[in-house]
Protein backbone atom coordinates (compact mmCIF):
# COMPACT_ATOMS: atom_id res chain seq x y z
CA UNK A 1 0.00 0.00 0.00
CA UNK A 2 1.43 3.37 -1.00
CA UNK A 3 2.20 6.03 1.58
CA UNK A 4 -0.22 8.47 -0.05
CA UNK A 5 -3.02 5.90 0.24
CA UNK A 6 -2.25 5.41 3.94
CA UNK A 7 -2.28 9.17 4.51
CA UNK A 8 -5.63 9.47 2.75
CA UNK A 9 -7.03 6.61 4.85
CA UNK A 10 -5.72 8.19 8.08
CA UNK A 11 -7.23 11.57 7.12
CA UNK A 12 -10.56 9.86 6.44
CA UNK A 13 -10.41 8.08 9.79
CA UNK A 14 -9.71 11.39 11.55
CA UNK A 15 -12.72 12.87 9.77
CA UNK A 16 -14.88 9.96 10.94
CA UNK A 17 -13.58 10.39 14.50
CA UNK A 18 -14.74 14.01 14.34
CA UNK A 19 -18.16 12.82 13.16
CA UNK A 20 -18.31 10.49 16.17
CA UNK A 21 -17.25 13.35 18.47
CA UNK A 22 -19.96 15.68 17.21
CA UNK A 23 -22.56 12.89 17.37
CA UNK A 24 -21.60 12.22 21.00
CA UNK A 25 -22.33 15.85 21.86
CA UNK A 26 -25.73 15.85 20.13
CA UNK A 27 -28.64 15.49 22.59
CA UNK A 28 -30.60 13.44 20.02
CA UNK A 29 -28.04 10.62 20.31
CA UNK A 30 -29.24 7.82 22.64
CA UNK A 31 -27.13 7.65 25.82
CA UNK A 32 -25.58 4.17 25.20
CA UNK A 33 -24.43 5.29 21.74
CA UNK A 34 -23.30 8.60 23.20
CA UNK A 35 -21.18 6.82 25.81
CA UNK A 36 -19.57 4.63 23.15
CA UNK A 37 -19.07 7.65 20.89
CA UNK A 38 -17.37 9.63 23.64
CA UNK A 39 -15.06 6.71 24.37
CA UNK A 40 -14.18 6.18 20.71
CA UNK A 41 -13.68 9.89 20.04
CA UNK A 42 -11.52 10.38 23.13
CA UNK A 43 -9.35 7.43 22.20
CA UNK A 44 -9.12 8.30 18.50
CA UNK A 45 -8.37 11.98 19.02
CA UNK A 46 -6.08 11.60 22.02
CA UNK A 47 -2.35 12.03 21.37
CA UNK A 48 -1.67 9.16 23.80
CA UNK A 49 -2.48 5.56 22.83
CA UNK A 50 -3.49 2.71 25.11
CA UNK A 51 -0.86 0.62 23.36
CA UNK A 52 2.15 2.76 22.34
CA UNK A 53 2.92 2.73 18.61
CA UNK A 54 6.56 1.74 19.15
CA UNK A 55 5.48 -1.76 20.29
CA UNK A 56 5.77 -3.92 17.16
CA UNK A 57 2.44 -5.02 15.62
CA UNK A 58 0.34 -4.39 18.76
CA UNK A 59 1.13 -0.67 18.74
CA UNK A 60 -0.49 -0.18 15.36
CA UNK A 61 -3.18 -2.83 15.85
CA UNK A 62 -5.27 -0.54 18.06
CA UNK A 63 -5.18 2.23 15.44
CA UNK A 64 -5.95 -0.16 12.59
CA UNK A 65 -8.65 -2.25 14.31
CA UNK A 66 -10.07 -0.70 17.49
CA UNK A 67 -10.65 2.83 16.24
CA UNK A 68 -12.27 1.86 12.90
CA UNK A 69 -14.41 -0.77 14.68
CA UNK A 70 -15.56 1.78 17.26
CA UNK A 71 -16.31 4.38 14.58
CA UNK A 72 -18.26 1.80 12.57
CA UNK A 73 -20.35 0.75 15.58
CA UNK A 74 -21.19 4.33 16.53
CA UNK A 75 -22.11 5.29 12.96
CA UNK A 76 -24.22 2.15 12.62
CA UNK A 77 -26.17 2.75 15.85
CA UNK A 78 -26.70 6.49 15.69
CA UNK A 79 -29.85 8.05 14.19
CA UNK A 80 -29.47 9.05 10.53
CA UNK A 81 -30.32 12.72 11.08
CA UNK A 82 -27.70 12.95 13.84
CA UNK A 83 -25.11 11.31 11.56
CA UNK A 84 -25.90 13.75 8.75
CA UNK A 85 -25.59 16.79 11.02
CA UNK A 86 -22.40 15.44 12.63
CA UNK A 87 -20.84 14.88 9.18
CA UNK A 88 -21.59 18.46 8.20
CA UNK A 89 -20.06 19.82 11.42
CA UNK A 90 -17.00 17.57 11.02
CA UNK A 91 -16.49 18.80 7.46
CA UNK A 92 -16.46 22.41 8.64
CA UNK A 93 -14.16 21.61 11.58
CA UNK A 94 -11.71 19.67 9.39
CA UNK A 95 -11.23 22.70 7.15
CA UNK A 96 -10.11 24.92 10.04
CA UNK A 97 -6.39 25.34 10.74
CA UNK A 98 -4.76 23.15 13.42
CA UNK A 99 -3.89 24.78 16.74
CA UNK A 100 -0.50 23.62 17.99
CA UNK A 101 -1.06 25.53 21.23
CA UNK A 102 -4.17 23.53 21.99
CA UNK A 103 -2.31 20.31 21.19
CA UNK A 104 0.41 21.32 23.64
CA UNK A 105 -2.18 21.98 26.35
CA UNK A 106 -3.75 18.54 25.79
CA UNK A 107 -0.35 16.86 26.04
CA UNK A 108 0.45 18.82 29.22
CA UNK A 109 -2.86 17.78 30.79
CA UNK A 110 -2.15 14.11 29.98
CA UNK A 111 1.36 14.42 31.42
CA UNK A 112 0.01 16.06 34.58
CA UNK A 113 -2.61 13.31 34.95
CA UNK A 114 0.09 10.64 34.49
CA UNK A 115 2.31 12.34 37.08
CA UNK A 116 -0.55 12.52 39.59
CA UNK A 117 -1.43 8.85 39.08
CA UNK A 118 2.24 7.90 39.40
CA UNK A 119 2.64 9.91 42.62
CA UNK A 120 -0.53 8.37 44.06
CA UNK A 121 0.61 4.85 43.13
CA UNK A 122 4.08 5.51 44.59
CA UNK A 123 2.62 6.64 47.91
CA UNK A 124 0.18 3.73 48.01
CA UNK A 125 2.96 1.24 47.25
CA UNK A 126 5.33 2.65 49.88
CA UNK A 127 2.70 3.10 52.62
Amino acid sequence: MALSTLRRWARGLKQQALVVYFAARDPRTPWPVRLLALTVAAYALSPIDLIPDFIPVLGLLDDLVLVPLGVWLVLRWMPLDVARDARERAQVAAERPVSRGTAAVVVLVWLLAAALVTAWAWRAWNA
